[in-house]
């Protein structure tokens, strides 16, 4: 049985992740630690604890005084340049709370650590987005956990709360795409709790030591990775 910490649980795949979870047996405890309440929260979750504040700076002490110390910590936490009020806030916030929570987790002992990045992540990159996503994957894989899991989905599909148009366009056309046949969707796009199921059977893999040959201590999955592993229930 795992005990899991889970930043970003509010978000559009967060939540997904955060379903299942709750909903896994091999999962004996959620710690979400997030600025607003998770919808789970809104019934009773016996295994569920949740510290909710927006002061993230409390976010690092709150995950490594937590006790069991949980064998897995996943993120799925970013922010955009519009909420962040200009992208060396997004990069501020993004990178540097993704590394300090990352950080948190390593020294408290956590075995596994799953990152939900985005493809085209490189930290050489020309573009800054997928640059800062680069450097939080080299930076997360250089603290050396036991096993370090990142996740590279293409467009997320599925509803998200705040308004996105270019993206809700593109959405728009993965889901026709996906009508027709899942083929011409599921290479470059992925539904949210596609990504959410992966990233829990992910971590369970990798903390039972079940990764493909070659991944032993990084295991990256890109889009058909993703696809196979968030459709199985386990």
């Amino acid at each position: 049985m795992a005990n899991i910490a889970l930043i970003g649980g509010t978000g559009m795949v967060g939540a997904h992740i955060l379903t299942s979870l709750l909903a896994n047996p091999a999962v004996a405890r959620v710690d979400s630690i997030s600025r607003r309440t998770p919808n789970a929260a809104s019934a009773a979750q016996a295994k569920l604890t949740t510290f909710v504040s927006d002061d993230t700076s409390k976010w690092a002490g709150q995950l490594s005084s937590l006790s069991p110390t949980p064998s897995i910590f996943i993120s799925s936490f970013a922010t955009t340049r519009a909420a962040a009020g200009g992208f060396e806030n997004q990069y501020k916030i993004e990178h540097g709370l993704n590394i300090e929570m990352a950080r948190a987790a390593h020294d408290a002992g956590t075995k596994v650590y799953v990152l939900v990045s985005s493809s085209g992540a490189n930290k050489d990159s020309a573009i800054p987005y997928t640059r800062m996503k680069g450097e939080i994957e080299e930076e997360v894989k250089q603290m050396g956990f036991e096993r370090t899991v990142i996740l590279r989905p293409g467009l997320i599909g599925g509803y998200r709360e705040e308004s996105r148009p270019m993206e809700a366009a593109a959405r728009f056309i993965a889901g026709w795409a996906g009508k027709v046949h899942s083929s011409l969707k599921d290479s470059w796009a992925q539904d949210a709790d596609i990504i959410g199921q992966a990233a829990v059977n992910a971590g369970l893999r990798a903390l039972e030591g079940d990764l493909p040959a070659g991944s032993e201590k990084v295991w990256t999955l890109y889009g058909s990775d993703i696809m196979q592993l968030g459709s199985k229930s386990s």
